[in-house]
């Protein structure tokens, strides 16, 4: 008997590659797919076999998992079903057929599978929350759909092409992954972004009415397609106190670019999101046709009564750009010494072996440095880092010299020491560019303490027995107070709502930034204007909780009231009497309708500073959440100017995006795209918490131009 069972099985072997090769589901992946159970050097593999040798293959019909082949008394082989035990001819080609069409009929099979899949235990999908060890759990069911909505999220935050869902690996990937997966083509995707773009404009529309005010930033940029862009990003506080920042319009401005045109575009952006009677200011660089621009907008807004104390924070000049057209003026007064320097760097980077000999000269002088920077001659933080970078390379530039002949740019001594005593000149300058311009949110109350510093700085500068240094501060002093010439009242209001300063900051610094005989005037005009404001936001409070007008509410006499509730008295009664408890109810509600002796502004100045370490980063917003119970108005006041920003880069930021997402492979997107994908890469962004990359200070879309020179190791 066991001499016949090895027989069949021996026919069984060499039948079942015949039977598999004919099967029309053949399936060629095993090519690629090394043996199973077998390794290079694994004992008991054969040695020498010839790769082009067909190999025996396992069966891998799916019937072989319901169906087993029988050998019959009469020596004959069957192929019988596991199920209902039913015998059919095996076909000697090998065909399958019959067999399937059996499987999909037993009635037998259907039974089974229908236990088992009720004893199976269900896939379990962990899904993160909203925070880090948080997850929920469920039963796992392959939604296409969400697959979908998240493959648009995924082209819009991570900036991919429209064609990456064709990638052949890509789809063998998800495949991998999921074998419920379908693919999704380019044109599927490209209309599901689209979907996620109004979705979510939808979303932040509904989020904008809750917004008390909203502050604009909003600047113009050139894309690789010639097409000028015109940003627009809206900044305010929403329910929960947190700051927040969305990029509302992203959209072509054509050409002539007149203060006229972009105020039309801005006013269009104001109406097409509705928030036309809630913005409160706006802040541009400081172009020309911005000033033009603000003030036909600011003229329609009063026409309507809309701004806050007569418009004087409406206008905001970005705080980075005077930075740096200040800075700029100073470095004007050097520039034969920044040139030569400028020129020396381009000459070593021209040529691989100038390189090579100036890091030898650098390793004999066992010198740790070993970059040079190119700088953007527009950007002065990019020159500042040259001149740096150049000084630790001072003693290599004459050595350099003295072995090419064709080297020219070697700075005299006297040369040297003007960059060095510049650089430390500007290093708190720089510093402070790094504080405004890094921040994610840079707002009001960070400049002030900072404008001071750099006024303070100009004027020790100013008698420096340094003729090129004296130079500088005075043109540089020229321009501050042609900017901040006149009290600045936004970063003014920034520092007082600051618990760490409050008036204490502006009765220090005004007399240095104004001098001794006009600070108190500034100064009892910012504490006007602060109240004339704060009493702006007393009348709203008001009538948004009373039901009479603000002007009479408060009002009423006592004796009114009284008789009031005598009558109701009487009426609940029966007999025309007051008793004790309702009598001195009615005198403390007359205690809490009438206006307290001190307002909140008033507690709040009077209060001491709030104490903290001088280097520790307070959540200045966080500090009034928690106060909004004591201060209700004035934390609300407080809430709306930190709200405010000081510079254009939240904007900027943008257009490192678009550099990123309009290259020279898809330079003939239309701007209706451009828009969907840059606001939609930050709106998708914010709804995953996702913060965006890492910006260089002052202007992120002008990083690239610093060039890191790295010299070879020798």
């Amino acid at each position: 008997m066991e001499v016949e069972n090895e027989a069949v099985e021996q026919e069984l072997e060499v039948e079942s590659n015949a039977d598999e090769m004919s099967e029309e589901e053949l399936d060629l992946d095993h090519l690629d797919q090394p043996n199973e159970g077998t390794e290079t050097g694994e004992k008991g593999a054969v040695e020498g076999a010839n790769p082009f040798e067909k190999k025996q293959r396992k069966k891998k019909s799916t019937i072989w998992e319901d169906m087993t082949i029988v050998k019959q008394p009469d020596g004959t082989l069957k192929v019988q079903c596991n199920h209902c035990k039913e015998l059919f001819v095996k076909n000697p080609s090998g065909a399958t057929s019959q067999h399937k069409r059996h499987l999909k009929n037993c009635l037998q099979k259907r039974l089974a599978v229908g236990e088992e899949n009720q004893k199976r235990q269900q896939v379990l999908s962990f899904t993160e929350g909203p925070s880090d060890g948080i997850t929920s759990i469920t039963n796992f069911s392959y939604d296409h759909a969400k697959v979908r909505e998240l493959a648009a999220h995924m082209v819009l935050v991570h900036e991919y092409p429209f064609s990456m869902l064709d990638h052949v690996v890509f789809n063998k990937f998800m495949k991998a992954v999921s074998p419920f997966y379908k693919k999704i083509n380019r044109q599927t995707v490209k209309e599901d972004c689209v979907t996620a773009f109004m979705l979510e404009k939808r979303r932040l529309r509904n989020i904008l009415k809750g917004a008390n005010r909203i502050s604009i930033t909003t600047d113009l940029w050139k894309s690789g397609q010639k097409i000028q862009y015109m940003v627009v990003t809206g900044h305010f506080v929403d329910s929960d106190w947190v700051l927040q920042k969305r990029v509302l319009n992203f959209c072509n401005v054509p050409p002539p670019h007149t203060g006229v045109i972009i105020a039309d575009a801005l006013s269009k952006c104001f109406l097409e999101w509705g928030i036309e009677n809630k913005v409160s200011t706006i802040t541009v660089d400081n172009a020309s046709y911005n000033d033009v621009c603000i003030r036909r907008v600011k003229e329609d807004f009063c026409l309507r009564k809309r701004l806050s104390i007569g418009g004087k924070i409406f206008h905001v000049r970005c705080c980075a750009h005077i930075l740096n057209l200040l800075v700029q003026d100073g470095l004007n007064q050097i520039v034969d010494v920044i040139d030569v320097v400028r020129e020396g760097i381009k000459y070593l980077k021209n040529s691989e072996s100038r390189l090579n000999e100036f890091a030898k000269i650098k390793k004999q002088l066992q010198l740790p440095s070993r970059k040079l920077i190119l700088d953007c001659p527009t950007r002065w933080n990019s020159t500042y880092l040259m001149l740096a970078s150049a000084l630790e390379f001072r003693d290599v530039f004459p050595r350099y010299g003295d072995i090419d002949p064709g080297f020219h740019y070697v700075p005299s001594e006297f040369e040297w020491m003007k960059v060095e005593e510049v650089c430390k000149f500007l290093g708190i300058f720089y510093e402070i560019t790094n504080i405004i311009s890094g921040s994610d949110y840079p707002t009001a109350n960070l400049f002030l303490v900072e404008l001071y510093r750099i006024k303070e700085l100009l004027n020790e500068k100013a008698l420096d027995f340094s003729d090129h240094i004296r130079f500088m501060a005075e043109s540089m002093a020229l321009k501050f107070d042609k900017y901040w010439g006149e009290s600045n009242v936004l970063m003014s209001l920034g520092a007082i709502l600051d618990p760490r300063y409050k008036m204490v900051l502006v009765n220090h610094t005004f007399p240095v930034i104004y001098g001794e005989v006009a600070a108190p005037r500034y100064i009892d005009e910012m504490r006007c204007i602060l109240y004339d404001l704060y009493n702006e936001y007393v009348d709203a409070y008001i009538s948004s909780h009373s039901e009479e007008p603000p002007r009479e509410a408060g009002k009423r006499k006592h004796s009114e009231i009284s008789s009031k509730s005598t009558q109701g008295a009487a009426k609940k009664l029966g007999v025309n009497v007051l008793t004790g408890k309702e009598k001195f109810q009615m005198i403390v509600s007359e205690i809490d309708k009438a206006p307290p002796e001190k307002s909140d502004l008033d507690v709040y100045l009077e209060e001491g500073r709030y104490v903290c370490d001088a280097n520790a980063n307070l959540d200045v917003l966080g500090w009034w959440k928690g106060e909004r119970w004591r201060f209700p108005i004035l934390s609300r006041l407080a809430s709306d100017i930190l709200a405010i920003p000081v510079t254009t880069v939240a904007s900027e930021s943008t257009f490192s995006a678009g550099g990123r997402i309009i290259d020279d492979r898809r330079a003939s997107m239309s701007v209706e795209t451009v828009q969907m994908l840059l606001c939609g890469n930050d709106w998708i962004r914010n709804l995953h918490g996702l913060k965006n990359k890492s910006r260089e200070p002052l202007d992120v879309s002008e990083s690239s131009t610093i060039e890191e020179i790295d010299l070879p190791d020798i």
